[in-house]
């Protein structure tokens, strides 16, 4: 059959569209499998924390797309990003607050730079690689570390991090490089490093680590250095046989390693004594072996008798001793009896006396009977003597010291004008010098507390000037001088939640959903850093919108934290006005027994997230008495959908995916609980919002289309939040 010319450009111009097509539906795939927002937010304050580097050729301060436009030292799997190694760069600056963000990461690298401050607190959470040795960074490892499973390399060698090795490593059983030579750490080896089953290289070299090895003994090390320590006593057995062991420059005894201890029990002796004794006859034996000899008899009767001698003297010494005690007790008993005191009260005197019998006056009791009292009241004795000790030995302060002449300079001599708030403790102030530092001024009323209370201040400014957090205001100064008390704070100059929910303007409309669960987020890290990651532990006691500040970019602010020291009870120092407001906030367990703990601080929470939700204040007497209080008549129906369209914030103006809304709403329900106990810790929270800020994707729609946002939410049914 003869083909024509046209039949063969027919089929080239099918050919030629079969092609394109062929082209252009994977390009259209991938044009679609854009850079997952939350890893696209957290490079851009990557980017901004290291001051811009040109070095990180197509990184960009906002917008961009990391995966599509090929970031330098950035790779990624589909629309995630999963690797960032940017090493030897010659960059400055610090990791920034916002690294947990890049959830999907495996390897993080910024080794070999210029980078200062401290390790994030919060880190990513799936890392398998972390390497950000040769660096310039302060402070200690990150509890968050202790949570990275899958994390088999870690290196922070060469920085200057201090502090102790905190017991971080329980779980990470993957873990077979773990490099923190050449900083500044200090203290004991912690017990969880034996939990390290895999680990096969440790360097511990150039620090101030203290104490024993013994913590190293059961690791299937190939190389071990810890050399140039302050480590003492022996190098375990078990050590030695290790193929690469360096560990000059330390304390180690010489010498063979101390014996057992004297009172390890012997081991089992069956009822024929003697075949256990070197040189008896066993059953089935040659009998070449020399029975014991006569001296060995006599040695053995001798130190029978020594042990006899010893034990009836000790048991005679512990008789005398009982007795003295029942004597010195029923002194006491008549003391009490002819004289009562404070220190007699029935109550008191019962619990001395119970401990009293269980410990001391057991007639038969042997020295394996003298326990210590039960580890709950061990931890609190030492609680309560550290605590006391604060008051003899004051922690430094690192925020700066004021004059009253120059706040008062600061402030115009705190005049009305300047004057931008009001608090439990006093009113706040804007204060502006001649460098255009601005700063917000607390000063503290002497009604809310006494002159005589100066040492708790003192000691209040101490624990808050160590907070470091970017969700957490900052304290930059304090004043105590002519009988005045003054606290410096960075200033945070776009108002609070509270007036951007709750005062109808234009502003409030900028408050986007998106938005909204950026402020959750934020707010939530501050209270995880407060509850799970300083030591001790803060307790925030005064949550609420009108406390939490936004910045330009409304980020959000956490004030007022570590002022419980100052006032236990904040909610109940205020005028009436302000009471009905905390009282919003307050947990059943706080309003009905004044008890007050860090699970009450997540229900406050609930609440900010419900105002978030709603538009709604706690309590508004001027809405019908059954929407009255925001929890009561929110809390029925968070778990259904139609109800829960209907309480979305009119100002959203239906702009909002529907499965976030309903995630959103599921962590309201998990933190109003009635029940302290069933309320999840603040690091839950945390997880549960970065996974409802990942699922819910924000696309733009066409210019011309004024209605500003189309959310794009995947199909999948959202799993349910456990805790």
């Amino acid at each position: 059959m003869e083909h024509k010319p046209a039949d063969y450009l027919f089929r080239f111009r099918i050919s030629f569209i079969l092609l394109l097509i062929a082209l252009t539906i994977p390009a259209a795939d991938f044009v679609q499998g854009t850079t997952d927002p939350s890893d696209v937010q957290a490079l851009q304050v990557v980017y901004v924390s290291l001051n811009n580097p040109p070095q990180l050729t197509g990184w960009k301060a906002s917008g961009g797309d990391p995966c599509v436009e090929s970031w330098r030292g950035i790779t990624c799997q589909g629309s995630a990003v999963i690797s960032l190694q940017i090493p030897n760069l010659g960059l400055n600056g610090t990791l920034g607050y916002f690294l947990s963000g890049l959830v999907s990461l495996k390897t993080l690298d910024m080794s070999e730079n210029s980078i200062h401050d401290t390790i994030p607190y919060a880190l990513p959470p799936n890392l398998t690689s972390l390497n950000l040795a040769n660096n310039n960074l302060s402070g200690n490892l990150p509890y968050s570390i202790s949570s990275m499973v899958s994390l088999n390399y870690l290196n922070t060698s060469h920085n200057s991090l201090a502090q102790s090795v905190g017991d971080l490593f329980t779980n990470l059983v993957q873990l077979t490089t773990l490099d923190l030579s050449f900083n500044n750490l200090s203290g004991d080896l912690p017990n969880s490093l034996n939990s390290l089953s895999n680990l096969s290289i440790l360097h511990l070299q150039n620090n101030k680590l203290t104490g024993s090895l013994n913590a190293l003994t059961s690791l299937p090390l190939i190389e071990l250095n810890v050399a140039k320590n302050n480590f003492s006593g022996w190098i375990p057995k078990e050590l030695l046989s290790i193929p690469h062991l360096i560990y000059d420059g330390n304390s180690f005894d010489n010498g063979p390693a101390p014996p057992p201890p004297p009172y390890t029990p012997p081991p089992p002796r069956t009822h024929n004594n003697r075949s256990h004794f070197p040189g008896a006859q066993t059953p089935g034996g040659s009998g070449n072996r020399k029975p014991i000899s006569d001296n060995g008899k006599k040695g053995l009767e001798t130190g029978a008798v020594i042990g006899i001698i010893s034990g009836s003297l000790f048991v005679f010494l512990f008789a005398i001793l009982v007795l003295l005690l029942c004597f010195w007790k029923g002194k006491k008993k008549e003391n009490a009896a002819a004289k009562p005191s404070a220190e007699n009260l029935p109550v008191t005197r019962d619990k001395v006396n119970t401990e009293g019998q269980e410990y001391r006056m057991q007639s038969t009791m042997t020295l394996a009977d003298l326990k210590p009292p039960p580890s709950e009241k061990l931890v609190a004795e030492k609680m309560q003597g550290k605590n006391g000790s604060l008051k003899r030995v004051k922690s430094p302060i690192t925020a700066t010291s004021y004059t009253v002449a120059s706040l008062q300079l600061a402030t115009n001599s705190f005049s009305q004008e300047n004057l931008i708030g009001e608090g439990s403790l006093g009113r706040v102030y804007r204060g502006e010098y001649a460098s255009q530092r601005v700063v917000a001024i607390k000063k503290i009323d002497n009604a809310a507390l006494s002159l005589q209370e100066e040492d708790n201040f003192i000691e209040a400014v101490s624990n808050m000037s160590r907070l470091r957090h970017p969700n957490i205001v900052m304290l930059v100064g304090y004043c105590v001088e002519h009988g005045q008390r003054l606290l410096v704070h960075d200033f945070v100059g776009n108002g609070s939640l509270h007036d951007m929910l709750h005062f109808a303007d234009e502003r409030s409309k900028t408050l986007n959903w998106n938005a909204r669960v950026r402020v959750a987020l934020g707010t939530a890290r501050a209270l995880e850093y407060l509850h799970e990651v300083c030591l001790p532990s803060v307790v925030h006691r005064n949550l609420k919108s009108a406390n939490i500040l936004l910045d330009e970019e409304l980020n959000p602010h956490l004030s007022d934290c570590g002022l419980s020291a100052l006032a236990p009870n904040t909610e109940r120092q205020v005028s009436s006005t302000q009471m009905v407001g905390s009282f919003g906030y307050s947990a059943p367990e706080f309003t009905l027994s004044g008890i007050y703990t860090a699970k009450s601080d997540v229900y406050s929470f609930g609440v900010v997230m419900l105002e978030l939700l709603t538009g709604r204040k706690p309590l508004d007497s001027s809405r019908v008495r059954a929407e009255q209080s925001l929890v009561r008549w929110a809390t029925p129906q968070l778990h259904d959908i139609d109800a829960l369209a209907k309480m979305v914030d009119p100002s959203l103006n239906g702009m909002y995916p529907a499965k976030s809304l309903s995630r959103f709403a599921d962590i309201i329900a998990l933190c109003v609980q009635p029940e302290p106990e069933f309320r999840p810790p603040m690091s839950e929270v945390v997880q549960a919002l970065v996974r409802l800020m990942q699922r819910a994707s924000v696309v733009r729609r066409s210019s011309g289309d004024e209605s500003g946002f189309m959310y794009k939410v995947p199909d999948e049914a959202a799993p349910s939040i456990s805790y």
